[in-house]
């Protein structure tokens, strides 16, 4: 590998690894996400040069193949800004066949997802291939010991272990989040980052879409009370106007379909699709999809809760803390080999049965998770696993395979250890990849 150009302090991440695999399959490689979850310096790690949009945005207009230029592996930073770079990038690996690693694209929005003049004209597929970051995990930023591995649950190896049992702890870093530049910082200047990160999208990225900065915050305030919700685009508008009585004028259903899009295009809203099992009637099944913020100290830094009133508020920090769960859960699912389309997704039936998240593989393997924050809920949380275990597994008509194994993610639990045959309790501090 060339030499790093990455800045001094680089802190792994879980990407690396795909990042470097990608590199020695595809012509170039995007690496697509949150803005200010660490992209530029993944890249960088990788990279052997660097050409940076924002610096050179009036010459990559007039000639994109300018920002081509360089040492290879060569970093494209923010190249959203200049969508003509992608195709420029595609020409470039189909000029030569058996290109590999030429080019690391980084993002903070999507615009192949548009449709406009700008657009790219061709998705890339096979040339660029596309990695999704998130913020940090507690396993990157160093709270998660990352004892009881994810990949390894689905290979069948699991080793009891305990972990420190930090309530305030786990509050405060909920409230901190996985932004690489808060994680040395304590939780009151690190709220400042989500703060921060917030008012940009709302004042500065938003506008640049011809989108209204409050309605964004509107929608954004109602995911955040809402969040994990397979919430309806009446619900949340009912939401955003609750003391207008004229909300179906200002605000129509296509209207918030808009700026939801726009949010999850830029990587701040993450929605999370219902899954079906296989043979089974899809109309039983709640498939509308259960959005969350990118990192849980953004619902915190809108609502406005310090850890303090977090922590006096143990409803709402379930919800906080099932939106962590999710992030983590997304940043290790996306490290999986045999990884299906979606890192995560939910299941909810007509009779209520629910599983908060499943992780399923290519080749039909899945896993089911329950989150709970409160190691007392354990025992009713593994019933309810087992109960949707018999359900979909157990009936002769049914073609689902059995999972892999169950697990309750907790959040103030001690002991990571197996409950009952394939069903464990696994507190999030110990949780990797």
């Amino acid at each position: 590998m060339p030499k790093s150009i990455a800045p001094n302090g680089y802190i792994p991440r879980v990407v690396d690894e795909q990042i470097e695999r990608y590199l020695k399959v595809f012509g170039a490689v995007e690496i697509a996400g949150t803005k200010w979850c660490g992209k530029t310096w993944a890249a960088l790690r990788h990279g052997a040069s660097v050409s940076y949009v924002d610096e050179n945005l009036t010459l990559a207009q007039s000639d994109p193949s300018m920002m081509l230029l360089g040492d290879r592996p060569h970093v494209i930073d923010e190249w959203q800004r200049v969508p003509q770079i992608w195709d420029t990038v595609r020409h470039e690996v189909d000029r030569a066949r058996g290109t590999r690693g030429a080019f690391i694209l980084t993002g903070s929005s999507s615009p192949i997802l548009g449709t406009g003049e700008d657009a790219p004209a061709h998705s890339g597929a096979g040339r660029i291939g596309r990695i999704r970051m998130h913020p940090m995990s507690l396993a990157e930023s160093g709270e998660s010991t990352g004892e009881v591995s994810l990949a390894g649950l689905f290979e069948g190896r699991f080793a009891p272990c305990r972990c420190e049992k930090d309530t305030q702890g786990l509050v405060d870093v909920a409230c901190r989040g996985g932004w690489p530049e808060a994680i040395d910082l304590d939780v009151s200047s690190a709220q400042l980052v989500a703060r921060e990160y917030l008012k940009a999208t709302f004042e500065t990225s938003i506008p640049s879409l011809d989108l209204e900065a409050d309605l964004a915050r509107r929608a954004c305030a109602s995911l955040a009370r809402n969040l994990g919700q397979a919430t309806t685009y009446k619900t949340i508008i009912a939401d955003m106007f609750s003391a207008e009585e004229n909300a179906p004028e200002i605000m129509s259903v296509d209207k918030v379909r808009r700026y939801l899009d726009a949010l999850r295009g830029m990587f701040v809203v993450e929605e999370v699709p219902g899954w079906v099992p296989p043979a089974r009637d899809r109309k039983r099944f709640a498939t509308k999809p259960k959005r969350y913020l990118a990192d849980p100290s953004l619902a915190c830094a809108i609502l406005g809760m310090s850890p303090k009133a977090l922590f006096e508020d143990w409803q709402t920090f379930g919800l906080v803390f099932e939106s962590l769960v999710i992030r983590d859960l997304s940043v290790y699912a996306r490290a999986l080999d045999l990884l299906d389309d979606a890192p995560v997704r939910y299941y909810r039936d007509d009779s209520g049965l629910e599983a908060d998240a499943v992780v399923q593989l290519a080749d039909g393997r899945w896993a089911a998770f329950e989150v709970k924050v409160s190691e007392e809920k354990v025992p009713a949380a593994v019933e309810g696993l087992k109960r949707l275990r018999k359900k979909l597994c157990e009936n002769p008509r049914s073609r689902t395979r059995k999972p892999e194994f169950m697990a309750v993610i907790t959040g103030n639990g001690e002991f990571a250890r197996e409950v009952e045959p394939g069903i464990y309790a696994i507190p999030i501090r110990v949780l990797g990849r």
